[in-house]
């Protein structure tokens, strides 16, 4: 994908989403720095995958690459730790998505992708599955708990069972790893998202503004987007990436350049 675009647009995402060495990530404060300015970045992928990474900008460069064996490779292993490190300070919200996909939203974003993704609290018996239910209501009584704990507590004795409602509840913006534990045993610990991102997950916002914003971060960060790359990077659907993006055009931010392709305007007229 990246091969199709022009050398400036490479440029200009080696300098907003730290792909150089002099940009790269090393603390969990220059993380954090990173999601409020691109707004929203994957975890851990590599460059075979588009869109900001944590794990790329830790590299500070464009070809990197996730190796098989991320413990001894320092670089995975620093990244790994930050990511660990975010959660547990809860400035940034973490979480999977549609398509699993692990990611790191700023707070200024968050009520967009929650107007994308989240469910009210009366769609959730309609929307949610019986154990990711159960699971909620444990949640509502303890606010926190240990992945063990929890799915005794939800009465979910089947992993997989659990694990999928889980990946359910965080995709909708009900439920967020607050915390991780490698002694004695790895656990994540549960905790309800509206406890850490109340205000956020409480402001209200119609859906075709959230597509627009959602499209201008990425758009700002990426200087162009390809076709299909802004629904493949968010889980958003094509026809509403779309959207989003046809917005920005009719603000002027944003000119189309081909079908499905967009630039920020100022760019374009390179």
């Amino acid at each position: 994908m990246t091969a199709s675009l022009p050398e400036f647009i490479e440029s200009h995402r080696d300098q907003s989403w730290r792909r150089d060495p002099e940009l790269r990530i090393e603390t969990e404060l220059d993380a954090e720095r990173f999601v409020e300015d691109v707004g929203f970045s994957a975890g851990l992928t590599d460059a075979r995958r588009p869109g900001p990474s944590l794990y790329i900008a830790v590299c500070g460069r464009r070809d990197a690459h996730m190796p098989r064996n991320v413990q001894k490779d320092p670089e995975a292993r620093l990244a790994w730790n930050i990511k660990d490190e975010l959660l547990r300070r809860g400035r940034v919200h973490y979480g999977k998505l549609r398509g699993n996909r692990s990611i790191f939203v700023s707070r200024k974003l968050l009520p967009y992708f929650n107007s994308v993704f989240g469910i009210t609290r009366v769609q959730e018996e309609s929307v949610l599955s019986e154990p990711a239910q159960n699971i909620l209501k444990v949640l509502r009584q303890e606010w926190e708990m240990a992945t063990r704990d929890l799915r005794a507590a939800s009465g979910i004795a089947d992993r997989p069972t659990f694990n999928k409602a889980i990946e359910e509840l965080q995709r909708v913006f009900k439920v967020i790893p607050s915390d991780v534990v490698y002694e004695p045993l790895f656990t994540y610990i549960w905790s309800l998202a509206e406890a850490r991102f109340h205000v956020e997950l409480g402001i209200t916002v119609n859906r075709e503004e959230a597509l627009k914003e959602i499209a201008r971060a990425y758009l700002k960060g990426g200087g162009m987007t390809l076709r299909g790359e802004l629904a493949r990077v968010t889980g958003i659907p094509n026809p509403e990436a779309g959207l989003g993006n046809w917005a920005l055009v009719d603000e002027g931010f944003a000119t189309r350049m081909a079908p499905g392709v967009y630039c920020v305007t100022e760019l374009a007229r390179r």
